[in-house]
């Protein structure tokens, strides 16, 4: 076991706290046991006498001294102005001084002095201990002298002493035995949990944090730690994904690149025509690496939280007609149709016109790479309430219901069969999400099998009639 593992901590602190709450029993029951017995004697000769003063007429005064000096511990006799004993109490305490006593000058020095209370504290020769006094005047005639020893020592404190060094050892024993299963019972699950953390560290994700023990705050660290195995084990997935996908469009261009280089210089070195047809490729596919690699930084950045929302104001219907029209390449060679729905001749929105260009860029790519036969894709503006809805549209297969909440993921048309793979990277609805994120924009997908896929999104409308 480790110097400094949590269990010896928890036995260690245990143990100092039971030598505490020990040490401070030895200090008052040792060290401050006489004067905490002195300040108790001399408030019960106080009291005593306060009560002899209030019943000194009571024709029952005897049985009234007699239960006081009983419940009390103190010794009280009534004298005489001639210092002849009237009445002393049954209980004689071990250090009283009584009548029989030779020194009586404290009583005499009292009984001059006319006083009606005075305080005495003088060595009784019997005992040889300290004993206080209380003298008071009951009337012209009668005196009572009230008197304990300051000095415990009766046989109960000694009793007190030697029970303390037994129940000082009984708890020092109970204290490391109890400590041991208590910082055992509280490190054990969290040396578990720390062992497996460590195997997850290793990319072991087989691991699980449980507890078995009812600790609030320890069961709420098992749900952390297994929250966080789930997003590792999400982001390992999505990486593996990210280097097979990436690795596979690198691999694909630059393969044609070789391929076409080398027939431009080997087979058809003499061919300009051919030539000019392979450099065409050769250039086709050096665009594809390009729109991979800004689709990769692009996403990074995003997510790395390095761009900014640069917020203006421009017109959304002019933005939507201006991609349109870049694939009008499509339209000629391939027969594509673009169906563009909007009211407004003029729609001013505020937005970073860059970011939002890059998402309707890209969820027009992922209308085409999945339309149906018809080749069409439809997008529609419409004007609600507070917002503007925009609705990007293909006519293909649809997607899965349980599909749904993965499309956002990066390179998720690796998880489905796509018409054509000419435009994009996979990486495409990644950056759309984050775009419409970073904006704080509603979005979202509905999509019916066989009948095709709407993304939508909705941004505030910003009114332009002034």
């Amino acid at each position: 076991m480790k110097k400094n593992s949590l269990h010896i901590k928890i036995w260690q602190y245990f143990l100092i706290f039971s030598l505490l709450i020990l040490g401070f029993l030895w200090i008052f029951q040792v060290l401050f046991l006489n004067q905490f017995y002195r300040f108790s004697k001399t408030k019960d000769i106080a009291q005593v006498a306060n009560t002899l003063e209030r019943y000194k007429n009571n024709e029952n005064i005897a049985s009234i001294i007699d239960r006081e000096a009983m419940n009390r511990g103190v010794c009280v006799e009534v004298v005489n102005e001639k210092i002849n004993t009237l009445y002393a109490s049954t209980y004689f305490g071990k250090g009283c001084v009584t009548g029989k006593e030779e020194n009586l000058e404290y009583k005499k020095d009292f009984i001059r002095s006319n006083k009606t209370r005075q305080t005495y504290e003088l060595i009784n020769p019997m005992y040889d201990n300290h004993t206080l006094i209380q003298a008071i005047k009951l009337d012209n005639e009668n005196y009572a002298f009230i008197n304990t020893s300051m000095d415990p020592i009766d046989g109960t404190v000694e009793i007190i002493r030697t029970q303390l060094i037994y129940v000082t050892i009984i708890v020092l024993l109970l204290s490391f035995v109890i400590a041991y299963f208590i910082s055992h019972h509280i490190s054990e699950p969290i040396v578990e949990m720390n062992t497996a953390a460590k195997n997850l560290a290793k990319g072991n994700f087989n691991v699980s944090f449980e507890t078995k023990e009812d600790i609030e705050e320890l069961n709420e660290l098992a749900t952390t730690l297994n929250y966080a195995k789930g997003e590792l084990e999400k982001t390992e997935e999505l990486r593996k994904d990210l280097m097979a996908n990436v690795s596979h469009d690198l691999k694909t261009p630059l393969t044609m690149i070789k391929a076409y280089a080398e027939m431009s210089t080997e087979l058809h070195a003499k061919d300009k025509k051919k030539q000019k047809e392979d450099m065409e490729i050769i250039i086709s596919e050096v665009d594809r690496l390009t729109i991979l690699v800004n689709d990769i930084l692009e996403l990074s950045s995003m997510q790395s939280n390095i761009n900014k929302i640069e917020k203006t104001d421009f017109d959304l219907v002019e933005l939507i007609k201006d991609i349109i029209h870049r694939y009008k390449v499509l339209q000629e060679t391939e027969n594509y149709i673009f169906e563009f729905n909007h009211q407004e001749k003029k729609l001013m929105i505020n937005a970073d016109k860059k970011k939002l260009e890059q998402v309707i860029y890209n969820l027009m790519n992922n209308a085409i790479n999945y339309t149906g036969s018809d080749n069409k894709v439809i997008v529609n503006i419409i004007k609600e309430e507070n917002n503007i809805l925009v609705e990007i549209k293909d006519t293909g297969k649809g997607i899965k219901e349980e599909d749904l909440p993965y499309i956002w993921d990066k390179y998720y048309k690796n998880k489905k069969k796509h018409k054509r793979n000419l435009i994009g990277t996979g990486l495409g609805l990644s950056i759309v999400k984050n775009a419409l994120e970073l904006h704080g924009f509603d979005y979202g997908v509905t999509s019916i099998p066989n009948k095709g896929s709407t993304f939508y999104f909705r941004i505030p409308y910003k009114n332009d009639k002034n």
